[in-house]
């Protein structure tokens, strides 16, 4: 598995059960990290990705709201939840991840992890809020976005805890 999955997988199980069992993100982040002899390359892109999508987590959810109102986020499966909060944070906030790169690796995630719908129900989700961004002149791509980028900057100095 890729570095970059790996540590998206790593992201996924740690925010899966902040989510569900309400425990200290880094505390559940350093035991899955002593748990596997994973490099420090993955290591630093998890904790990156924990400490983004928790710093940002209300707004995340906004998004989420926003593009999937049908889906009241209480009823929404954790793990379809998180992928979104991933994949949300790296489209929109962080980025360092292309557009396609970002939408095709949480439907991979969603594959692996998701029920049988998860991966069309994620990719419909982030179809349609790249399609919005994009139809506002919001700038999204390996650059990240054109406005928000105070936003980006906060996150960078976020740290998990």
């Amino acid at each position: 598995m890729k570095v970059r999955r790996r540590a998206r997988v790593l992201t996924l199980q740690t925010l899966y059960e902040v989510d569900v069992a309400n425990h200290a993100p880094g505390n559940v982040l350093q035991r899955h990290i002593q748990d596997g002899a994973l490099p420090g390359s993955v290591e630093r892109f998890a904790s990156h990705l924990v400490s983004g999508v928790v710093a940002n987590r209300v707004r995340l959810d906004e998004l989420i709201h926003r593009y999937a109102p049908e889906w009241p986020l209480d009823q929404m499966a954790a793990i379809d939840r998180n992928i979104l909060r991933i994949a949300i944070f790296e489209l929109l906030l962080d980025g360092e991840t292309p557009v396609k790169v970002a939408i095709n690796e949480a439907v991979e995630l969603a594959k692996m992890f998701g029920s049988d719908s998860s991966p069309r129900f994620v990719n419909g989700v982030l179809g349609t809020l790249v399609a919005s961004m994009r139809g506002t002149g919001v700038s999204l791509g390996k650059n990240g976005p054109s406005r928000g980028s105070l936003w980006r900057t906060r996150v960078r100095d976020c740290t998990v805890r």
